[in-house]
């Protein structure tokens, strides 16, 4: 985690001006629905029988880094590393053509195992951007996302986690603040930020829970706080470090 960023949070002037203001900080959570442009996308992900659709959600911007071994979209381009893995849209000639538009997509089904298909969503509250779902067979993965709360590329949030992926379908990682149940008034609680979460989502239900530590022990350090049983296939697997 950036900490001068945290300092910059917690900074006493930063809790003077909330409490002036009576209004909450400006972040980017929940801006990837509310991006104007994303009107003129398919903004849908098209499930393909047998196969695991991963996507982000919450953020100015998010991006799947990795999968397992496998680099996906480059933190300096923010476009699909490998171009392969960008899925295309025939043309009218027969010719294959890599665009951002996700509407008459090639959907051939993923053939093998270690196969990852990279589809354009929508486009990203962040100007200039794409948002990516990434298609796999179901299986244990490493998945890393970078999440960006702010319209600054600079400002990153990495997170990273293990997942037994057992079903098909549709999973989101979900980032938003988490809102405290109490406020004892306190000036510094108040200047404290809500920890960042990120909710593994399955179809529409929550199925893991991580949150940021904000104590000084493992400060920056997303923690697994809840599992939800969605299936009883499903296995417990751990998060790994930002």
């Amino acid at each position: 985690m950036n900490k001068n960023r945290y300092a910059l949070w917690t900074s006493t002037i930063f809790a003077a001006s909330l409490l002036l203001s009576g209004c909450q900080s400006l972040t980017g959570y929940q801006k990837i629905e509310e991006a104007e442009s994303a009107k003129v996308w398919a903004g849908k992900i098209e499930p393909i029988a047998g196969e695991v659709n991963i996507a982000c959600v919450g953020t100015y911007h998010c991006e799947i880094m990795q999968i397992d071994r496998t680099l996906v979209i480059s933190p300096d381009s923010h476009e699909p590393i490998n171009p392969a893995m960008l899925v295309a849209m025939p043309s009218s000639d027969g010719v294959k053509k890599t665009v951002k538009a996700p509407m008459n997509m090639d959907m051939t089904p993923l053939v093998s195992k270690n196969s990852i298909k990279i589809v354009p969503l929508s486009a990203s509250a962040m100007p200039g951007l794409t948002n990516y779902y990434a298609r796999v067979m179901p299986a244990k993965r490493e998945v890393h996302v970078n999440f960006y709360p702010e319209n600054n590329r600079s400002y990153i949030e990495r997170f990273a986690m293990i997942h037994d992926f057992v079903e098909p379908g549709t999973y989101r990682l979900r980032a938003y603040q988490k809102r405290s149940d109490t406020n004892s008034g306190s000036l510094l609680e108040t200047a404290s930020p809500e920890p960042l979460c990120i909710d593994l989502l399955q179809g529409s239900q929550v199925q893991r829970r991580f949150c940021k530590q904000l104590g000084a022990e493992r400060q920056g350090e997303f923690i697994e706080t809840g599992t939800f049983e969605v299936s009883p296939t499903a296995s417990k697997s751990k998060a790994i470090k930002a």
